[in-house]
């Protein structure tokens, strides 16, 4: 009779435990909102990167997945509604103001660095890549260096938490 008693409670025990995470959700996850997109010139100066208005989302669940999207605010409509209709400059436009990306994150806390191990890309040599970014974490804002670019110049960008 005691058996009868005792399995029902050990097959909900071990039903709790199994439906408790194992680990602490990645401390970035979350869904981010994009303050700024900015160039940091060799002389100190920043300037923008994506206009004076980017619009941009990053979300990061917990375990590291992430997608970016980063789009200028300066990008114009094309001229016809169908996009296999569109300019070789209307195509280069809505390519260069904007920047998406999606796969793995991770953080070295101790190192100071994340690193985007990149999946799919709007840059297309980009796949497949891992790039590591220093950045700093302050309360709900998140801020980091992309690697800098042929001309001198650093992209930065700043996101804070939304949730």
């Amino acid at each position: 009779m005691k058996f009868l008693f005792t399995l029902p409670l050990a097959l909900c025990t071990a039903q709790v435990m199994a439906a408790a995470p194992s680990a602490a959700p990645f401390p970035l996850s979350g869904t981010w909102t994009l303050q700024a997109a900015d160039q940091l010139h060799p002389d100190g100066t920043r300037t923008s990167d994506y206009g004076d208005a980017p619009r941009g989302l990053l979300i990061v669940d917990a375990d590291g997945r992430y997608s970016l999207q980063i789009f200028s605010s300066e990008r114009k409509p094309f001229a016809s509604a169908n996009k296999s209709e569109a300019s070789a400059s209307e195509f280069k436009s809505a390519v260069m103001g904007s920047s998406t990306h999606f796969g793995r994150i991770s953080i070295d806390a101790a190192k100071g660095t994340l690193t985007f191990a990149i999946e799919g890309a709007s840059f297309p040599n980009w796949e497949g890549a891992r790039q590591e970014r220093p950045y700093t974490l302050a309360g709900d804002v998140l801020s980091y260096q992309v690697p800098a670019r042929s001309n001198g110049r650093t992209p930065v960008s700043v996101w804070r938490k939304l949730r």
